[in-house]
């Protein structure tokens, strides 16, 4: 755990979130800003800054956060319909939160290009 970092908060509990899921390597939860009707972030519990700080040995965090994308899908009923999975990287990447996270969008549909 990061010591100033939100998401790493949010994941140890020490901040409330509406959290949808949850188990030893991932968390997700609803964004506090939605931008679609279901906007729920996906976060790994360890704290990875960034896409570009991703290593070999978080493999099985971004299948398991994948699955749980999966998973979502299916609960909410948006598995058919459609679904984006989105991980904003940087600055420029339009990344606010420097903690690696998915934002899971649907409900409606999605237009291209996103930015």
């Amino acid at each position: 755990m990061a010591d100033n970092c939100l998401f790493c908060k949010i994941a140890a509990g020490e901040i409330p979130a509406q959290i949808v899921y949850q188990d030893e390597l991932v968390v997700a939860f609803n964004d506090i800003d939605p931008q679609a009707p279901v906007h729920v972030l996906i976060i790994p519990r360890k704290h990875i800054a960034g896409m570009n700080d991703v290593v070999a040995e978080d493999s099985c965090i971004l299948m398991r956060i994948h699955q749980v994308a999966i998973d979502l899908a299916r609960q909410l009923n948006v598995a058919e319909s459609g679904y984006r999975l989105v991980n904003n990287c940087n600055d420029d990447g339009g990344q606010a939160v420097p903690h690696l996270h998915y934002h899971f969008l649907a409900g409606r549909k999605m237009t291209w290009p996103p930015g």
